[in-house]
């Protein structure tokens, strides 16, 4: 039985189907593969990813649910692949996005030209809800604000990428695409080979290798691998916590909490059996408001007091930086195309999606009249909350945010409603289309020193005809394949089989469980 003899795309962008049974080009080979099995094969291989991703504990935590906060990941077996052109195309549309706001970043936090000369109007960055005011003028080392970065990316009914938002503060999600391509290795081993599949696996060896590159200057040998880098995570509570024990792991850095580091003389030490050790790099996973109890707010208990005097001293670097924030809010979103003119002198390679402020009133009044057709998000929440889809709303919720938006103008945006591109998925017994988005990340060490994973993670609205892909709302994830390019696809599968095994063996020392 073919699996993919009844699936129909629905009038839909289809990743892995230019028409009704016709597959893209680049999707041919795991078509035919996919095609020879039957759901009972399928089902047991589906089963194999399960375990391999149980064992490891791959969870994420749900906030306010009665039930129970920990819940496994959920995992679709079939890939969604990017070949080599298209991809190629999405590093240059990355690379020019996050240098242009780590250029609006040192800019908002220094001399501000773009609130000067027009580009950008004052008020929105003074009422922006994560803008640092007490920041205004302090050293960053390396003038690098965004040091790790996660894009959103979403395709329509054309087919053509545009940039949903830009996660600069504390993106997650990146030890899925990392145990996801485990599992898909375990589970389909000749097939990822002769695919000719880009490797991710060095991932958390480039996020290192930058970490290390940007500490404070004159920092010491620390271990005698480079400066002394840790992960500061809030506790095994954060809805993220398996991602920062797995990354620092498989960086070989301590992870840490608030209560584990202390500053003394402006200078950061981590305690341990052995007496105070110096650090001098922190990949910080809290947000600013917990960060330091001295700066921030006084009733954190996850932070640090005192650090953000030991950064302003230039004795500690903070990745990513203080400030970030202001860059993720949405309404500062809808300028980013302008920041790309104003600082590159260029055009914006990924455009965004069509956006409205509800704080203009012109917008606002569109907004308010268009309700039902859109789609409306607060400013700075995430995760799929604060958020109206008009078509799927009842009623009582669309008067519920007319009500909010009357309210608070500043705190929201409307965009179109977009019909994001879907995949085939394992729904209930057969394969069916849902919707997806594409997460890369992106490692910046400056305009020259920029790392971007191949692929990134991509999410799956798995709930039927659901258009939200967060895992909070119901989503699971897919592996990402981007093609590499080759005149002779023999060798490439011999060398990609090659180094598969290599980093496998290396990952038998390396990964949990």
């Amino acid at each position: 039985m073919d699996l993919f003899s009844a699936y129909q795309t629905d009038g839909f962008y289809d990743e892995m189907f230019a028409s009704e049974g016709a597959a893209r080009s680049h999707y041919e080979r795991l078509q035919r593969r996919f095609a020879e099995m039957g759901p009972g094969e399928y089902e047991r291989k589906q089963a194999m990813a399960d375990q391999s991703l149980l064992t490891q504990g791959i969870t994420f935590t749900v906030y306010g649910d009665q039930r129970g906060t920990e819940r496994i990941f959920p995992f679709d077996l079939i890939p969604r692949i990017i070949p080599a052109d298209e991809w190629a195309r999405l590093e240059r549309g990355l690379r020019q996005r996050i240098t242009a706001l780590n250029l609006f970043l040192a800019d908002i936090y220094g001399p501000q030209r773009i609130v000067r000369e027009g580009i950008l109007p004052e008020h929105y960055v003074q009422s922006a809800a994560h803008f640092r005011p007490a920041l205004m003028g302090f050293p960053v080392p390396k003038g690098i604000y965004v040091h790790v970065c996660g894009t959103d990316l979403i395709r329509g009914a054309d087919g053509v990428y545009s940039v949903l938002e830009d996660n600069a503060r504390t993106p997650s999600g990146v030890s899925y695409v990392l145990t996801n391509r485990a599992a898909m290795r375990r589970v389909f081993p000749r097939l990822f080979a002769r695919h000719r599949v880009r490797p991710v696996d060095d991932y958390p060896q480039h996020l290192l290798d930058l970490l290390r590159r940007v500490a404070p200057a004159g920092a010491s040998a620390g271990d005698g691998d480079g400066p002394a880098v840790v992960l500061l995570t809030p506790g095994i509570y954060n809805s993220a916590y398996f991602e920062h024990s797995f990354l620092a792991r498989r960086m070989g850095i301590e992870i840490v909490e608030g209560r584990d580091l202390v500053v003394e003389r402006d200078r950061v030490f981590m305690k341990t059996t052995r007496g105070l050790r110096r650090v001098e790099v922190i990949y910080r996973r809290i947000d600013d408001d917990f960060l330091d109890p001295k700066f921030f707010r006084k009733d954190s208990m996850l932070g640090v007091p005192g650090l953000v005097e030991a950064y302003h001293q230039g004795n500690v670097s903070l990745a990513n930086a203080l400030g970030t924030g202001v860059a993720d809010d949405k309404v500062i979103y809808r300028f980013v195309p302008e920041m790309i003119r104003f600082y590159l002198s260029e055009e914006p390679i990924l455009p965004n999606v069509p956006t409205w402020l509800s704080s203009e009133e012109e917008d606002r009044a569109q907004i308010l009249e268009h309700l039902p057709e859109l789609v409306v998000k607060s400013a700075n929440e995430s995760g799929g909350y604060g958020m109206l889809i008009g078509p799927h709303a009842t009623k009582a919720e669309i008067e519920e945010f007319r009500a909010k938006i009357i309210a608070n103008p500043r705190n929201f945006i409307a965009q179109p409603v977009v019909a994001l591109s879907r995949a085939p998925s394992w729904c209930g017994g057969a394969i069916e289309g849902r919707h997806v988005d594409l997460r890369p990340y992106i490692l910046y060490g400056g305009p020259d020193d920029i790392t971007i994973i191949p692929g990134g993670l991509t999410r799956v609205a798995l709930r039927k005809g659901s258009l939200v892909v967060n895992s909070s709302q119901g989503g699971g994830s897919k592996d990402t394949w981007v093609l590499e390019e080759s005149e002779d696809p023999e060798q490439t599968w011999v060398s990609g089989l090659s180094q598969s095994q290599s980093q496998g063996g290396q990952r038998q020392s390396q990964t949990l469980g």
